[in-house]
């Protein structure tokens, strides 16, 4: 019985470890970003989207979903990013990201925001935003 409860626990785990991380905006936002362009984004390097507009990066609260981003996208660990970030606030060259508690609050967020980019978990997308790329 232990060994089965135990099999259950792993599984669920490695499931949810394999999550599909969706990039959003909103939907009146026509620009096409590639991986690359994503990670620029939220590593303060890029500031604007391909059209001109200003880019207004959300990200999630030291969750599965930020850490999957983080790892896929961004190509760092959370305390990686921390440390990252803290380097460009001392020195006065970057603000990071805003961060939201979850995936609703990240949707919220871009749906009523033009200039918005998120990241989500690809099951929990709705029509208020659109997708641009998925991890």
């Amino acid at each position: 019985m232990k060994k089965l409860l135990l099999a259950s626990v792993v599984s669920l785990f490695s499931i949810s470890a394999f999550a599909e991380v969706a990039v959003i905006v909103n939907p009146s936002n026509s620009s096409a970003l590639d991986a690359n362009e994503i990670k620029r984004i939220y590593l303060g390097k890029s500031k604007k989207f391909a059209d001109g507009v200003k880019v207004n990066p959300v990200n999630q609260d030291g969750n599965a979903v930020a850490d999957e981003f983080n790892d896929k996208v961004v190509g760092k660990s959370s305390s990686q990013l921390n440390a990252y970030w803290s380097k460009l606030v001392f020195t006065g060259k970057g603000t990071p990201p805003e961060k939201r508690n979850n995936d609703q609050a990240v949707i919220s967020f871009v749906a009523g925001n033009a200039d918005a980019i998120g990241y989500i978990d690809s099951s929990k997308v709705t029509d208020s935003v659109k997708v641009v790329a998925s991890f």
